[in-house]
C-alpha cells in the first residue's frame, strides 16, 4: 500500500538561509506503520503526475498556513498574513487523484483546500475553534455520510486547531458532520472524505482504517 502524503511548509519567520523545511506529524507515521503503509511525500507540484501513478491514494495533511482567499474569490480581511502558499501544490495533488478516481483523505487545512479545489469557499477567520490544551467539542454526525458508516453513533467528541472553516459547500459535496455553532466538521464526495479535526492527534484508528480500505478497494 502506497499513499502519497502533502508535507507542509514550517512558519519560520526568522531570517535564516534554510528557513523553509517541511514537516511531518508523528502521528503518522505511528499509523502508517500500523497499517504498512509506504508513504510518498508532497513537497511540489513537480512530478505529482508520476506520484499520483504510483500511490493508491492521497492523504492531505493539516497545516498552519491558511488558504489565500483570491483561491475563492475574496477580498484579504484586515490584519490577515499569508506567510506560504501552499494551494498550488494542493490543488494539482487534489486533480490528479481525483480524475483517477483514487480516494482521498483530507485533515484540518486538508477540508479547507479541497473544498476549494472544488469550487467552494470559506470564513477567513474563526477563532472560536483554536482550541488548546488538548479541550474537545461535539460534532454531530448525519446519519448518510461515510463518518456514521465508521463510528455508528450520531455525536462524537473531536479536537479543534484551526482558524478558518468551509462557509459555502463545493458543488456535489455534501455534509457528513456539523458542530453545535454550525461549523461544517465534515465533507464527502464518491470516494473523497475530509474532516476538521485531527484525528491523528486523537490516535484514532478508525477512520485511517476506512481510508486504508477505500485505497484497497479503488
Amino acid at each position: 500500500m502506497k499513499i502519497a502524503v502533502i508535507e507542509r511548509i514550517v512558519n519560520n519567520l526568522e531570517q535564516r538561509p534554510f528557513n523553509k523545511n517541511f514537516y511531518l506529524s508523528s502521528h503518522f507515521q505511528n499509523l502508517f506503520e500500523k497499517y504498512n503503509v509506504l508513504w510518498i511525500p508532497i513537497v511540489s507540484e513537480k512530478f505529482s503526475e508520476e506520484i499520483c501513478d504510483m500511490c493508491d491514494g492521497l492523504l492531505v495533511t493539516g497545516s498552519s498556513n491558511d488558504v489565500h482567499p483570491k483561491y475563492y474569490h475574496e477580498q484579504v480581511l484586515e490584519g490577515k498574513r499569508y506567510i506560504n502558499d501552499e494551494f498550488p501544490m494542493v490543488k494539482k495533488a487534489v486533480e490528479l487523484f481525483s480524475k483517477a478516481n483514487k480516494p482521498i483523505l483530507g485533515i484540518c487545512a486538508g477540508i479547507q483546500e479541497i473544498n476549494v479545489v472544488f469550487g467552494g469557499t470559506l470564513n477567513q477567520r474563526i477563532e472560536s475553534h483554536n482550541l488548546k490544551h488538548e479541550s474537545k467539542h461535539k460534532v454531530e454526525i448525519k446519519k448518510d455520510s461515510i463518518i456514521y458508516d465508521i463510528y455508528k453513533k450520531e455525536s462524537l467528541e473531536v479536537n479543534s486547531y484551526h482558524q478558518q472553516s468551509v462557509k459555502d459547500l463545493a458543488p456535489n459535496f455534501k455534509i457528513g458532520a456539523i458542530s453545535s455553532d454550525g461549523i461544517v466538521e465534515a465533507i464527502e464526495k464518491d470516494n473523497i472524505l475530509a474532516v476538521q479535526w485531527h484525528p491523528e492527534a486523537l490516535n484514532d484508528k478508525k477512520l485511517f482504517k476506512k481510508f486504508i480500505d477505500m485505497c484497497k478497494r479503488k
